[in-house]
């Protein structure tokens, strides 16, 4: 049983095709700068130099029967026939409140899909660009969409409501649906598993990177999470603010005469870590140097990035009264020792976390870095959304 995996964006298609037999990646790749000049394929095959094609790419759907054509290439593909493949899933990104799971695509939802544009303006719309695209080149297979909102509907009415007039919410969808969900509901569902923890464990997992999010489930449950109507609530990140008086927005407009569109763009693309460190940059790694050098703004910056992390993971222990593990994942989390260290030992102490500081000397694999006698079991877990989306697909046809 093989699935291919998209993932598309407005000029770009990220692929993988997984043999489910075994969970095995037969192959990935990228398309990239479709609809722009310059078009390119860059396809990967495990033991295998890269496969280039320089082409032009108008639409999604040039670019899938450019994947198709890669996937069979006799000298660089892995698969003899695109009928070897069974289904294609999609990472869809925003659901509203019409999807609680992932869902075999039809008319129906690919219109529901299309309501929520405005709810994913740069995502939806690609995302069922690659759907259509599929219908068009591979008639009569089954296309699954995998909503990165899904994980956050399992959270209760008093989790997911903004307390604001409750006709917004009936007549908008107005409400915190949480994103990074597929990560997040893979890498909690790997936590219980890899840690060998009961299958109704308290996990938090900390997806930190230039996108970063914290959640809080319980059997693998959604029970919170830091982000909200979109992404842009919650922790800092690379280029988004995270939380903030809603009237800075006001303010902003007002004294710059701005209008809303403009600052919440800047609060967007703008703020994070580039905006507090003062333009330096939205990378944490090029932060964490720079404090290191004595940069005033940056040190500021590392410390309110990882204390608002640490804030997010006490509450969210206090939420579900207790903890049984907590998860690192993406870039910052897989891959940072500075950061899970400092996070581990400045912060959450009171809980009786204890760190391994030679185990956590890891980049990048499934680790336990947390002593033995340590009360809560402290992990990195890598993310795979791409394996979660599979394996939905998988589970649906």
């Amino acid at each position: 049983m093989k699935i291919l995996v998209l993932n598309c964006g407005s000029s770009s298609l990220k692929y993988q095709l997984i043999d489910m037999e075994n969970e095995h990646v037969l192959t990935k790749g990228l398309c990239e700068r479709i609809g722009i000049d310059g078009s390119v394929l860059t396809h990967k095959v495990p033991g295998k130099d890269n496969y280039v094609v320089e082409t032009p790419m108008p639409d999604h759907s040039v670019a899938v029967q450019l994947v198709l054509d890669a996937l069979t290439d006799k000298d660089h593909g892995v698969i003899a026939s695109v009928d070897e493949i069974n289904a294609i899933g999609h990472r869809v990104l925003h659901g509203g409140t019409k999807f609680t799971k992932s869902i075999v695509v039809n008319e129906d939802v690919k219109a529901a899909i299309r309501e929520c544009f405005d709810l994913g303006p740069l995502h939806n719309p690609a995302n069922l660009m690659g759907i259509e695209a599929c219908e068009k080149v591979c008639p009569g297979k089954p296309n699954v969409a995998v909503f990165d909102t899904t994980f956050g509907m399992g959270m209760d009415e008093k989790s997911y409501l903004y307390a604001i007039p409750h006709e917004y919410f009936e007549k908008y969808g107005v409400r915190r649906y949480g994103f990074h969900g597929t990560s997040h509901g893979f890498v909690s569902k790997e936590a219980i598993k890899f840690g060998n923890l009961p299958a109704d464990a308290k996990v938090i997992v900390c997806h930190i990177g230039n996108g970063a999010s914290v959640s809080a489930s319980i059997g693998g449950k959604c029970v919170d999470t830091s982000m909200g109507l979109t992404p842009l609530e919650g922790l800092i990140m690379g280029t988004r603010s995270g939380d903030l008086d809603p009237a800075v927005i006001q303010y902003i407009c007002n004294k710059e005469n701005k209008s809303v569109d403009e600052v919440l763009n800047m609060l967007n693309k703008k703020s994070g870590l580039l905006g507090m460190s003062g333009g330096l940059s939205s990378d944490c790694r090029d932060i964490t140097k720079a404090a290191e050098e004595g940069h005033h703004l940056a040190k500021v910056t590392l410390d309110a990035y990882t204390y608002r992390i640490a804030k997010y993971v006490g509450a969210y222990a206090a939420a579900m009264n207790g903890v049984d593990a907590i998860a690192f994942t993406a870039g910052v989390g897989e891959n940072d020792i500075e950061i899970r260290e400092e996070l581990c030992e400045k912060y959450w102490g009171y809980l009786g976390v204890k760190v391994d500081k030679e185990a956590n000397h890891t980049r990048g694999e499934n680790k336990v870095i947390s002593t033995a006698d340590s009360k809560v079991k402290v992990m990195v877990i890598p993310t795979n959304e791409e394996l979660a989306i599979a394996r939905d697909t998988l589970a649906l046809i």
